[in-house]
């Protein structure tokens, strides 16, 4: 191997997805190499030892030998790339991307052809790139982490209800407009029933967007440490205070027990440019989930692993690849898995058996694999 390093140009964190992938990703290094990590802004993390943070901050470096580094780096929308890429490359350039727009323009196509190589996190997103003539393209799925995310009994809390979930952060590509239109009339048939959501979200400009949704007749709002008032937007939009419940920031770690208490998960994504880490993570605690059947979601959907919405019309905010779920499909979903407790159970069971095979550990294994020969 010629280089020294791998370097990772993003942020680890453990509270949304590209950081929880980039702690994993380091952790792998430390632990099993091939080569160590490099890593160039200070991680942000909330439920992580401080052994396993600082033994992680070792690995930053302000002055790299990047003559001598392999560099991973994140991408966005139409592949841009973030302040540490603009600013760093190293012996080999591996861009990795979750797009979930449509890509029209030749100056989008020239940078996803700079890279060395380029990862994308769905079958969708090659596939994409393929019949765009970007040749250089891998697909590498997200993991999940078995240790933390496996079946277990519920405590019981709170009792005596149905308990929905439904989490990422809020924005309107990932439906959380279609998951408050349909509970509000499902919890008017069954007041048993309870809406507990992780979805807030550090970027407001993407949060803003969800007032794009003919579903939604009031704007989120933030408080003065910048979390959105969510239990506050609920209730403006129509749900009764009761069947609401906001768990604000939750870190990677603690998320396990609260899955464990839902009787259903509910993601109507209308796109996901990888395989939607929380809801792999819902599914590997055996809770089953309502999955739009479109984009990054069909790399997760096999047969009786879960109910999946296709009933899907074309989304005009993106209406080449993004596709809107019937809110009345929705509620239909969540009646059948509220009367038939038996199938939702062996769709839970289904579910978690198929996130056996993404652990992180196996994914990681593979995305070394794909760049081995760039080392």
């Amino acid at each position: 191997m010629q280089s020294q390093n791998i370097g990772i140009s993003w942020q680890l964190s453990d509270r949304h997805g590209w950081g929880i992938f980039g702690f994993h990703l380091t952790h792998y290094l430390m632990m099993r190499g091939p080569l160590p990590p490099l890593l160039f802004t200070n991680p942000n993390f909330i439920g992580i030892s401080d052994k396993i943070a600082n033994e992680i901050r070792s690995y930053l470096c302000e002055e790299p030998n990047l003559q001598h580094t392999t560099m991973l780096h994140s991408l966005g929308n139409y592949f841009h790339e973030n302040n540490v890429s603009s600013n760093f490359r190293g012996r080999k350039n591996i861009g990795f991307a979750f797009f979930e727009n449509a890509i029209r323009d030749q100056a989008s196509i020239a940078r996803a052809k700079s890279w060395d190589r380029l990862l994308v996190g769905s079958s969708w997103n090659r596939d994409i790139c393929l019949n765009l003539g970007i040749t250089n393209t891998t697909f590498i799925s997200q993991g999940v982490d078995l240790q933390q995310f496996y079946p277990s009994n519920k405590q019981g809390v709170p009792s005596k209800r149905f308990v929905i979930y439904s989490g990422g952060k809020l924005e309107y590509r990932k439906g959380q407009d279609l998951v408050l239109a349909a509970f509000k009339k499902f919890n008017m048939r069954h007041p048993d029933s309870l809406l507990v959501t992780a979805w807030q979200n550090s970027w407001p400009e993407s949060a803003i967007s969800i007032t794009r949704s003919k579903h939604i007749e009031f704007a989120p709002k933030m408080d003065n440490k910048g979390s959105i008032l969510m239990t506050k937007w609920a209730i403006d939009n129509g749900l009764p205070a009761e069947s609401f419940v906001d768990l604000g920031w939750v870190s990677n770690a603690r998320l396990p027990i609260i899955l464990r208490e839902a009787d259903i998960a509910l993601f109507p994504s209308r796109a996901e440019g990888g395989t939607n880490l929380t809801a792999m993570e819902a599914m590997a605690c055996g809770i089953p989930c309502i999955l739009s059947a479109n984009t990054g979601h069909l790399d997760l959907i096999d047969t009786n692993n879960c109910y999946a919405l296709t009933d899907l019309k074309s989304d005009p905010v993106e209406p080449e690849v993004w596709y809107q779920a019937n809110v009345e499909e929705i509620i239909t979903k969540l009646e059948q898995a509220y009367t038939d407790t038996e199938d939702r159970e062996q769709r839970g069971k289904q579910g978690a058996e198929s996130m056996k095979k993404l652990s992180w550990e196996s994914q990681i294994g593979k995305l070394i694999i794909a760049i081995t020969d760039l080392l």
